[in-house]
């Protein structure tokens, strides 16, 4: 008869869980994006300043009339319009809010979208880049600020991070950002 303390017990070895750091990778980002997200909301944007008369009557008379809307897009358009499958539409929406919060570059938002983290399909996320409105030598500075003032890098090093792969911003992008560090 063996007692339950007589024999030798090892320690079971629990599995290791893979994709640790995409699931902090993926916190964070929503983090940032949910920060993001309310600090617009709270006004925290200089480029609103001074436009807020003009957009809210832009706004009201939007509202008032959006069948007018309709009407005055070309039928070429609006059958293009429901011809886009939705995932193309959601990446789209994605592509927006990364451009205008996150101020992704557009290499930066095709490698989010196809990433495990999002899914879409590299036609959705080619869709989305082809068709997203933004200003990208606006988000290579946007993204500079963050480095030069935040985390104290040099102008080199911030170039040097635009470039790289994890940014994606292009070289022309990247040297507009840092030439207008001081602006």
């Amino acid at each position: 008869m063996t007692s339950p303390h007589s024999s030798e017990s090892h320690p079971v070895e629990k599995p290791k869980k893979k994709g640790g750091c995409l699931k902090w990778g993926a916190i964070i980002l929503g983090i940032i994006i949910v920060i993001a997200i309310i600090s617009s909301l709270a006004g925290g944007g200089d480029d609103d300043k001074g436009t807020s008369d003009t957009s809210n009557e832009q706004n009201a008379a939007q509202q008032e009339s959006p069948a007018e809307d309709n009407e005055q897009q070309p039928a070429e358009e609006q059958n293009d319009e429901q011809d886009v499958p939705k995932e193309y539409k959601n990446a789209l929406k994605k592509a927006e809010t990364y451009a205008k919060y996150q101020h992704m570059s557009q290499t930066g938002i095709y490698n989010q979208l196809t990433s495990e983290f999002e899914s879409f399909s590299p036609e959705a996320a080619q869709y989305a880049i082809d068709n997203v409105e933004a200003d990208w030598n606006q988000n290579a500075l946007e993204k500079a600020k963050d480095y030069f003032e935040m985390q104290a890098m040099s102008p080199d090093a911030v170039y040097d991070q635009l470039t790289s792969e994890f940014e994606g911003f292009t070289p022309e992008q990247a040297q507009y950002a840092v030439d207008n560090l001081n602006q």
